[in-house]
């Protein structure tokens, strides 16, 4: 008797790359959501807190090797073996006494978790037609903005019931329970038992033929020479400390500069990334409202991608206004602004390169983001202390805008 078919078998499949998603932010987050407690039981400054959050952007920007990897040896089994190393990982955190103890494993956290993005944008690109790609990067997307909203409950409840260490073993082994899930049901279209025969005929069927082909292993060199992988990779450089800063800083400005306690950090801290939910769908519901009304899909993408960037103006006042409330109520509007944008940007790695190269490219694009997180992390880190933080506020504000400039300048249709 054959394997019964499962219908619309690629939602279930990106679905559960969300979920993967979902465990990647929340162990990434936990240590934001944590910090205050953090800090002060390890004795740890704000500067020695921008080298850790640095060491794990560091980690992070190692994403073309995982990239590669995913390529070269196939998602499944790549995928489950960067998973199962950022939960051990992710366990470990609970082992750390003093600031360089954390830093080192906060450094090896983000090469593991630099797998996620590159392994998104390969399922999406394998799984989905064209037209399709837009929505289904983001479901994927929504996974990183679950992740962090789940963080501060959950640790919150960790820390006030147990401890902090308590936090990052449970972040951890749900990341061994989602592994032991996608062993078992994840397979490629190639070779799923239960994908339909006209399933897989659609999917083929609006896969563009110079893109479909495969040409061996990626190669870096060449990438880093065509113009269109800068044209995303620089807008990520500028877009992602807005992510970084959600994830990383927020959690701290809310302590000590709104005087929020930790039963507030909960209350509050996750809602800049329920908007960035709906961010991660509004993206992909713009490009497509474009692209129906005439313009070609990458310039569809485009649009939406400045939409995101005009309504990203909104962060530049959040340290301007005197409400705690208005502040978290603009931080939301940033999270939402951000996805709309982020989501845009990352699936156009699978409108332009080849089967290939996908995980690569994104992982390469995925290290310019990254390195603009981490540069703006050593600069709060540094300065926030003698400046605050309205000039890094002011600075995620404008930074998309000339994003959605190079954009637009750089990025050429086939």
């Amino acid at each position: 008797m054959g394997t019964r078919t499962i219908k619309a078998l690629r939602w279930w499949m990106i679905g559960l790359i969300m979920l993967g998603a979902v465990i990647n932010y929340l162990t990434r987050a936990t240590l934001g959501v944590a910090a205050p407690t953090v800090l002060t039981d390890l004795n740890i400054t704000s500067e020695e807190y921008g080298w850790i959050t640095a060491a794990f952007q560091l980690g992070v920007m190692m994403q073309p090797l995982c990239g590669y990897v995913l390529d070269v040896i196939g998602l499944k089994m790549g995928f489950a073996i960067f998973a199962t190393a950022w939960s051990l990982l992710t366990m470990a955190h609970g082992l750390a006494h003093n600031w360089p103890m954390l830093m080192g494993l906060r450094g090896l956290l983000g090469l593991a978790e630099g797998s996620a993005n590159p392994a998104g944008m390969k399922a999406v690109a394998e799984w989905f037609p064209a037209r399709e790609r837009g929505h289904a990067g983001g479901v994927y997307n929504i996974g990183a903005s679950v992740g962090s909203m789940l963080a501060p409950p959950l640790v919150a409840w960790a820390i006030l019931f147990w401890n902090w260490q308590m936090a990052f073993v449970l972040a951890g082994a749900l990341g061994l329970v989602w592994v032991a899930a996608w062993l078992k049901f994840y397979q490629s279209p190639a070779t799923h038992p239960a994908l339909s025969a006209e399933e897989r005929a659609y999917i083929a069927a609006g896969q563009e033929s110079h893109l479909t082909g495969h040409g061996g292993k990626p190669d870096f060199r060449q990438l880093l020479k065509q113009r269109n992988f800068w044209g995303i990779a620089l807008p990520r450089f500028l877009a992602d400390p807005t992510w970084g800063t959600l994830a990383f800083w927020v959690p701290l400005y809310l302590t000590t500069v709104r005087g929020f306690d930790l039963t507030a950090i909960a209350m509050f801290a996750w809602l800049p990334f329920v908007a960035a939910d709906l961010g991660c769908m509004f993206g992909p519901t713009v490009a497509a409202f474009l692209h129906r009304r005439g313009l070609s899909l990458l310039n569809a993408r485009r649009g939406a991608f400045t939409v995101g960037a005009v309504m990203m103006v909104g962060m530049a006042f959040v340290g301007r206004v005197e409400s705690p409330y208005l502040a978290i109520a603009l931080l939301c509007l940033g999270g939402f602004a951000h996805q709309t944008l982020s989501v845009t940007v990352i699936t156009m790695a699978s409108d332009l390169f080849r089967r290939n190269e996908v995980a690569t490219v994104a992982g390469m694009a995925g290290t310019m983001g990254n390195l603009g997180v981490l540069i703006f992390s050593l600069l709060i880190g540094g300065l926030v202390a003698t400046v605050g933080y309205d000039p890094f506020f002011l600075a995620l504000g404008v930074l998309d805008l000339l994003g959605a400039a190079l954009l637009w300048t750089l990025v050429r249709e086939r």
